[in-house]
Formats: structure tokens, sequence, C-alpha cells
């Protein structure tokens, strides 16, 4: 039996779970009624393709793909080049922080993930989804069952962010007993140290789950690269009847790191040279903090047989904080006289949201489902710039002071009509977005008062989107879907203010898309599984960064983004493909050995502006994964993963200093329970053939890629 929160298999790990639902071979489902039970091991692996109808959710025509990390050895250190193993399409820009950023398609820069829609358990974990969407904050992967990852436009049911919605899905309290328990430790280079601890259980009808997360790196940079992060969670899940369920949950989170700043292949006294040594750094000073507390309740209800609610509210507190010396360049040390001060940024951020959803199916059993909600959110996100006399300055004389507030409504809703094999789910979503910005301006020296600007903006904004559905037979389908998208002008854009004092708002429209996508997905075998398609990207008003014309500082409109290509992931199980042939049982006997590989081929061009003819940036024309899973029983797994990145640039003009050479890199992964499941083992190397490679370019230069290194650990449970 699985004894473990990692090993958890129970129903109520959905993220917007229909209640009763598990995996088809762990417990049998009764309308309006709740089933417990325990999966076998076996079962913790989940079907690859999110369900057309799951709560009060529709997929139906939607490119909707499940990352399952149960399918991998443990995921050490938040490495997302293994999490996304699986997955074409979303490119990982590795950095030198514990920070994870996240792009797709080449739709914008993957900068903390900003294109996205970022969930975790249906929540939303920017620090503002609309006047900041920067995720500094994504949950520990030792606590996430799975990822739900809805492609493009299709998320409409989660927001209107043009790059789809990532939702982190995480375990829930497991109910075959009263109290159980994980503890983990992992040792590696660089003075890494993560511990994840977690304890959890049911109580006639209430379940609990809590876990402390603690992880510290000196880093691989010969100074400043060093982190240090702690969170905890804690959920109380109550089932008051057979259909019904309350979860209430809290987040605790806080992160300090170092930022040593980007290199350059320029050369002259003040520069820091790749070549020369790609770990050194050229801001010994710059520092980050965060800190993050979000409560949350949500109530699950199965009316009848035909209609379902869910209601969620949260809301918390977000607190960025950063110190940055002045005087440096791209690549080059701080120089002059400014380096001798320093910028201090305090951004907080005091959230509310709540969002019901509902799930009616009617037309008499013919498969019709209507789903609907609302979702309110506003934010207050007071901003403070200082001016630090020393580079390592904690505080200084205020110099700009910003008051920000948003306030945001949808109405959303998408009906599948069905008829037989076919189906049709139109999809509507109202935006309405208001933002409201006060900057004032001090002087830095003396903090005299010093210009001001007003920033008032409402926008309303109708998205429409169309998903088409066609079974051929059990476990093959064709999909198709069309669906607009929209990005707001989020804070930074909508009111520019340069280091002189001057304000120049940018009246810029904001970006709109329409993307479209046809498929073809099967799992018609235990043991193969494949999902492709054809794809296409219009987003329109695409931003770009500044240009700065004397003291005036406007946001660039780069133009028009097209691009289109071709994804295509498949698994098979060379076990499992024998045992169809032949009937004999090697998976049981000698584990199963997925290989997999998936591929994105990707044309991108910027029509217009002043990119016209440009790619765009981080829109490499192909993108690539493969190697092999492999498992035997839930005692022992192995991964061999390979990761294929083509060239491309890190800035929409095709700029050669923001070019990203393509590069190759494998990690190998181990797990093995060497007593039942109470105490398992865990290695791995990650870049095992130590490629010299970066992912990731910003204004301060180029970020080094981590070269090889090694992790071992172990987790006790009981």
């Amino acid at each position: 039996m699985v004894s473990s929160v990692s090993a958890l298999a129970e129903v109520r790990s959905e993220a917007e779970p229909q209640l009763g639902l598990a995996p088809a071979d762990a417990v049998e489902v009764l309308p309006g009624m709740l089933v417990r039970g325990e999966a076998e091991a076996d079962a913790l692996v989940r079907e690859p393709f999110l369900t057309g109808v799951d709560g009060v959710r529709i997929f139906d025509g939607k490119r909707a793909t499940l990352l399952d990390l149960d399918a991998f050895p443990k995921v050490q250190a938040n490495n997302y080049r293994q999490a996304l193993a699986l997955t074409p399409g979303l490119l990982y820009s590795e950095e030198s922080t514990p920070l994870v950023s996240l792009g797709y398609r080449g739709i914008g820069e993957p900068h903390r993930s900003q294109f996205l829609q970022v969930l975790k358990d249906g929540i939303p974990i920017h620090a503002d989804p609309f006047g900041y969407p920067e995720s500094y904050y994504t949950p520990p992967l030792d606590v996430v069952d799975r990822i739900e990852f809805v492609r493009g436009g299709a998320a409409l049911l989660y927001g209107p962010q043009p790059g789809g919605a990532l939702n982190y899905v995480t375990y829930q309290p497991r109910v075959d007993r009263e109290i159980s328990g994980r503890s983990q430790h992992v040792f590696g280079s660089d003075g890494l140290y993560s511990t994840y601890n977690a304890f959890d259980g049911t109580i006639g009808k209430v379940g609990y789950l809590g876990y402390y997360n603690h992880r510290q790196s000196d880093g691989f940079r010969v100074a400043n690269s060093d982190y240090v992060l702690d969170g905890g969670h804690f959920k109380v899940v109550w089932e008051p009847t057979e259909n019904s369920r309350w979860t209430l949950a809290l987040d605790a989170y806080e992160e300090e790191h170092g930022e040593p700043g980007g290199l350059t292949f320029a050369s002259g006294a003040n520069a820091v040279n790749y070549d020369v040594n790609r770990e050194a750094v050229s801001r010994p000073h710059d520092r980050f903090r965060l800190r993050r507390y979000v409560p949350s309740v949500r109530y699950d209800l199965n009316a009848n047989e035909a209609t379902s609610m869910s209601l969620a509210l949260w809301g918390g507190y977000y607190d960025r904080w950063s110190r940055r010396q002045r005087g440096g360049g791209f690549g080059t040390l701080p120089t002059g006289a400014a380096s001798n001060s320093n910028d201090i940024e305090r951004q907080e951020f005091y959230t509310f949201g709540v969002e019901p959803r509902l799930r009616h199916e009617w037309g008499g059993g013919e498969g019709h489902v209507l789903t609907a909600g609302v979702q309110y959110y506003q934010s207050d996100s007071p901003r403070t710039d200082r001016r630090g006399s020393a580079p390592n300055a904690e505080d200084g004389v205020l110099f700009r002071d910003t008051e920000r507030a948003v306030h945001y409504g949808s109405v959303f809703l998408e009906n599948r009509f069905a008829w037989g094999r076919f189906s049709v789910t139109p999809g509507l979503r109202l935006e309405t977005i208001h933002q409201d910005l006060n900057s004032q301006n001090f002087d830095p020296v003396t903090g005299a008062v010093g210009s001001r600007g007003e920033k008032d903006q409402l926008d309303f904004e109708p998205l429409f989107g169309l998903g088409l559905g066609y079974r051929l037979s059990d476990g093959l389908d064709l999909y198709a879907n069309v669906s607009e998208s929209y990005r707001t002008t989020i804070f930074t854009e909508s009111l520019i203010v340069p280091s002189s004092g001057t304000v120049a708002p940018a009246d810029l429209s904001p970006s709109k898309g329409i993307q479209y996508e046809i498929g073809f997905r099967g799992h018609p075998q235990a043991w193969v599984t494949w999902d492709t398609s054809l794809f296409l990207v219009d987003l329109d008003n695409k931003f770009g960064g500044t240009v700065t014309s004397g003291n005036v500082t406007v946001l660039r409109n780069v133009g028009r983004s097209i691009n289109y290509g071709w994804d295509a992931a498949a698994t098979v199980d060379m076990m499992g493909w024998f045992d169809a042939g032949d009937g004999q049982d090697r998976v049981g006997r000698l584990g199963s050995l997925n290989l997999y590989g998936n591929l994105t081929l990707l044309a991108a061009g910027i029509e217009g502006g002043v990119s016209d003819g440009k790619r765009p940036q981080y829109a490499p024309e192909y993108m690539a994964r493969g190697g092999f899973i492999y498992r035997w029983r839930e005692r022992v797994k192995v991964a061999f993963l390979g990761t294929f990145m083509g060239a491309h640039f890190a800035s929409d003009d095709e700029n050669p200093t923001r070019a990203i050479p393509a590069y190759m890199t494998w990690d190998l992964t181990a797990e093995a329970a060497i007593y039942k499941d109470m105490i398992r083992l865990m290695a791995g190397i990650n870049n095992l053939f130590d490629e010299d490679y970066y992912a990731r370019i910003r204004g301060d230069g180029i970020d080094p890629a981590y070269g090889r290194n090694f992790y071992a650990g172990f987790a006790v449970a009981f």
C-alpha cells in the first residue's frame, strides 16, 4: 500500500474537484456520492489528457495536457527541464536564481512567466495577474501531484493571457489512515541542501495536510549567487456530507537570493567576459527578497446528478524587495560616481479575489454541458523607490512613491453541445480591467518634491472562443480550437517615470491575439500515447521594451507578431508493446521502459512597427525533448532526459548581443525504494555532459546556465 504524501492516489487531488472523481482503477464513481478508496501504485500515473468535462471545467475541443510528475523520479531543486520533459512548446528560460521563467511559442518574454496564467489549485499566484503579472512564487515540485497546461487562447476558462494557463495541482490529504508523514533530505553541488517534510491524514470527515520546505545553495557563480527559501502550507479538508466539501488552506513563503549579474563577450577594462570565466560576477551587491502569505477557502457541491458548483475565495500579501547597484552596463562592472549608490525598490500587493463557478448538464442525457462563472479581483500595490548612499545600502532617500490599484471583473461561460461523437463548445469571456496609478517624484539627493504622474485606465474586452471535438474511437480524438486572447498594459507599461523625474505616459492599446489550433491525439493502448497539432498565433500590438530620446522614455510597439508551426509528442512503452504482441507480462516482471520524444517547429515574424521583418524574442525555430523513463513497480525509477534548443534571440530586434546559440543538455536521475515504501534513495546528475550554454539574456548581460552538478538524498515515510 502507498504510505507517503508524495504517493497519494486518492480522489481529492483534483484542482477543481468533481466530488467522488478518482482515477478509473482506484474507485467507482456513483452519482452524488463520495466514494473513498486507495489506488494500486501503478494508478498513480494518470491519463495524459484532461477529460472532456472535469468538475466545473470543459476541455473538449482544447489542447489540454497533463504533466504527471509521478511518472519521474522526484524532481529536485525545481528543475523544470525535467518537469517539462514530456511537453512540447513551453520554453524554460534558465537562470542563476531559484525563480522560474517560462515562455510559450514566442509570444513574449518568458521573464517570470508573465504571458501565462499561473495558478495553484485553480487560484492565480502572480503578484498581480493584470497590473504586474510576474510569478515570483511557484510551489515546490515536491508537493505538486501534476501540472495541467491548457494552451494558448483555449485557456479562456482561466483568464485572457495569450500564453495559456499553467495550473499546479497539489496533493490532498490521504484518507486511508489518520496520520502519515514524509521527511526528505537532499544534498548536492555548491552547498545545495533541500528538505521537504510533510504530514497528513484523515480523521472522520476531516482531512489535513501540512508541509515545510527549505532549500539553500551557495550557487555556482564565484559570489552573490547564493539563495535560501522557506515555504510552508497547511490545509484542512472537511466533507460534511457525501456531496459537499470545504477546503481551507494557507500558504507562507519567504525567499532571498543574490543577483550576480550578466556577462558579455565584449572586451574592455570593466567587461566581465563570458569566455574568460562564465562563473564570474558583474553585480556583487545586488539582492532580492520575497515574502508571500495567502489564505484561501474553497467550497464544492454536487447539488444533484446534473448540477455542481464551486466557490473560491483568496487574498493575501505579497512583498517584493530588491537593491541594485547603479553605474553598470551590459556585462560590465559598475563604475563612476553612480556606482557608489544603489536603487532600492519595494513593491507590496494586498489582494482579494472571489470566483464562483457552475456546471449544469442539460438536454435529457444528450451530453450538453453548460459551465459559467464570475471572477472579481482587486489589488492595492504601493511601490517605493529609494536611492541608497552605498552599493549595499538597505535604505535611502525616497525618490519615487507610487500608488497602484486594480479592480477586475469578468463573466465567462462555455457550453458543450454534444451529438454522439461530435462536440461543439463555444465560449465567451467579458473582461473589465480598471487601473489607477499615481506617482510622485522626489529629488534623489535632497528628497525635495518633484513632478507627478497619473494614469487612470479602463479596458473592456469581449473575448470569444470555439472548440470542436470528434472522437474517432476510444482513445482517438480530433480537436480544433480558435480563441481570442488579451493582455492589458501592465503597471510598467501604463506609466513610465524616467530617472530624470519626467513622466512619459504611454497611450498604448493592449495586446490582442487570436490563436488557431487543429490536432490529433491518441491513447488507444496503455503502451502508446501521442498528441500532434498545427497552430497559428496572431498577436497584435506586441510590446518590446523602451526607447529614450533626451529625458523622455516611451514604450515601443514592435508590431504584429505572427507565429505558426507544428507540435508533436509521443511516448511508447517498449515493454508494453512487446507484451501486447505476444501476451506476456514483461511490465509486471521487468518494469516499463518508456521512450518519449516531442518537437516544436516554429516559424515566427514581426510585421510592421519598429521591428518589421524581425524574428520575435524567445522563438527558436525548433525545440525538442527526448529520452527514456524506466519504472519498476513504483520501487525503481530511472530517467534519462534530453533537451535540444534551437538558436534564438532575447530581444525583438535580432540584436546580435542578445543572441542565444543552440544547445543540448541531458539529465540523469534515479529513485529507489530500499525498504517497502518507507525508505527511498534518490540521486542525479544534471547537465550530465557539462554543456556550456545559456538560455537567458537580460539588460545586465548574459545569464550563464548551470554546468554539471550532482545531488543525492533520501526520504523516510511512515
